[in-house]
């Protein structure tokens, strides 16, 4: 029997990219999925092109609307009646410079990256407490480690989530509640392209790191690799992991090494 088969999973950001390579992955396994973003009509998409269509349940949520996505959760916990593994995949990023950036755009980068995420887990929180166990994975970002330009408000929301879930894992040991970081770097996905800019406007653009990048394929696999080990954090992609390593031993030289890089 898979890890996953007949556990619940609840995916957000599930209608591409990582979350969709996610719910396939999952699928393949014998889970029973939840899936949510704003798109209804992306998630039937994903949905209908499961190995297991029939055990998906499409839960459309927007992480910037708390009223309505405490609601949804509620109605949802009432109808599943259990969560072993929520992904917190759900997010926005950035590409703009601090002096031009509207307050409204960090306002949104907060709201989506953090507040939405910490307001999910908080209703899903209790009835893992009842269950005595249940996992918490929440997509982080190498970027939730350091910083570059253009990524202010999504770095500080990735630093935030460390903080706070950090703190969650620590309380919630003896409840056999597990929380895995996952700190990606370039995959291939769409995220540059639906970036915010300065007013709040998308990006449109793909970064050439983004576009060579690892596949979203092969980080979901990662992914589900590290929930059955119990790992805490892990770090996926290419040579930019190793940007970790120089920031804990050098700093000041990735401060250089940062500050002569190409802005795009």
């Amino acid at each position: 029997m898979s890890f996953f088969e007949n556990k619940t999973v609840w995916i957000t950001g599930a209608s591409s990219g990582i979350g969709e390579a996610l719910t396939y992955a999952l699928s393949k396994e014998g889970a029973d999925l939840i899936l949510s973003s704003r798109k209804s009509d992306s998630l039937n998409r994903v949905k209908d092109a499961c190995t297991n269509p029939e055990k998906v349940k499409v839960v459309p949520l927007d992480l910037e609307d708390e009223t309505g996505l405490i609601k949804t959760a509620k109605e949802t916990l009432a109808s599943v009646g259990k969560i072993d593994v929520l992904i917190n995949n759900g997010g926005i990023s950035q590409r703009s410079l601090i002096r031009e950036t509207d307050m409204a755009v960090y306002r949104k980068l907060m709201n989506v990256n953090f507040f939405g995420t910490v307001a999910l887990t908080k209703e899903i929180l209790p009835f893992m407490v009842r269950q005595q166990g249940g996992h918490i994975v929440v997509m982080s970002s190498l970027m939730g480690k350091f910083s570059s330009q253009l990524r202010s408000g999504y770095a500080a929301a990735k630093h935030a989530l460390h903080g706070f879930f950090e703190s969650l894992r620590l309380e919630h040991v003896d409840d056999n509640i597990k929380v895995l970081m996952v700190c990606p770097g370039f995959i291939k996905t769409n995220i540059s392209l639906n970036s915010v800019t300065k007013d709040g406007s998308k990006h449109n653009e793909m970064d050439d790191a983004q576009e060579s990048g690892l596949s979203a394929e092969a980080c979901a696999e990662k992914i589900l690799r590290a929930i059955i080990a119990n790992k805490d954090e892990i770090y996926i992609g290419g040579k930019e992991i190793g940007a970790l390593y120089v920031k804990r031993f050098f700093p000041s030289l990735l401060t250089r090494i940062l500050k002569n890089r190409k802005v795009t």
